[in-house]
């Protein structure tokens, strides 16, 4: 029987039957890019637990859709699932960056593209289990193509599909990438006219 679960909105309001308390934090690896740590908790129980994770920066991604209708996208080899990835342009935020400003940057380097108008989706967390990481989902419009300015050993293939083709791809198993895959959840509602975006004029 399912009666018994209750709905989401039947939730208590508070979560500290939930909510973990940090006692320690050890970093166990650092890198040039992501930290490994360690932390000692307390749950609400009263008993101790161990939770380890990953550091992250956090990140930008960005939906730029061109005049045609199609959504420029990037394909690039990706050494931890030994994959070449078709994907949503993004990258990694600088400490104390403008996410906009990241999102314009990233765009600029990876695909050699500019854009007059930006909006600013949401944010997603895509590997809650391990990583703190942060992956804001940034659309753009009135985009204009130039030259790519990719950092050393940074390799890809800029290239562009209708949305259709996209969420064709995706049903099919060839977009596998979590972010674009919720880029493209994105896509599909805004362009039903179910989620609104907030554009503004880039500075």
């Amino acid at each position: 029987m399912t009666a018994s679960i209750p709905n989401v909105s039947d939730l208590p309001v508070g979560d500290a039957h939930l909510r973990e308390h940090t006692a320690s934090s050890a970093p166990l690896v650092s890198g040039d890019f992501l930290q490994l740590v360690r932390d000692q908790v307390h749950l609400p129980t009263g008993l101790k637990a161990q939770r380890e994770y990953l550091l992250h920066p956090g990140a930008v991604m960005v939906v730029a859709l061109l005049d045609d209708g199609r959504v420029l996208l990037e394909r690039q080899y990706r050494h931890p699932v030994g994959l070449t990835m078709l994907e949503l342009p993004a990258g990694k935020l600088d400490a104390g960056e403008d996410v906009l400003v990241c999102a314009a940057r990233e765009l600029r380097e990876e695909t050699g593209c500019t854009a007059t108008h930006w909006a600013v989706a949401t944010a997603m967390h895509p590997c809650i289990g391990y990583s703190n990481e942060v992956i804001h989902v940034v659309f753009a419009k009135g985009i204009v193509r130039g030259e790519q300015a990719l950092d050393e050993g940074e390799l890809l293939d800029v290239c562009a599909a209708t949305p259709a083709a996209l969420l064709a791809m995706a049903a099919e198993g060839r977009i596998t990438d979590g972010k674009t895959l919720a880029g493209l959840l994105w896509l599909q509602n805004v362009s039903l006219g179910a989620w609104t975006l907030d554009w503004q004029a880039a500075v």
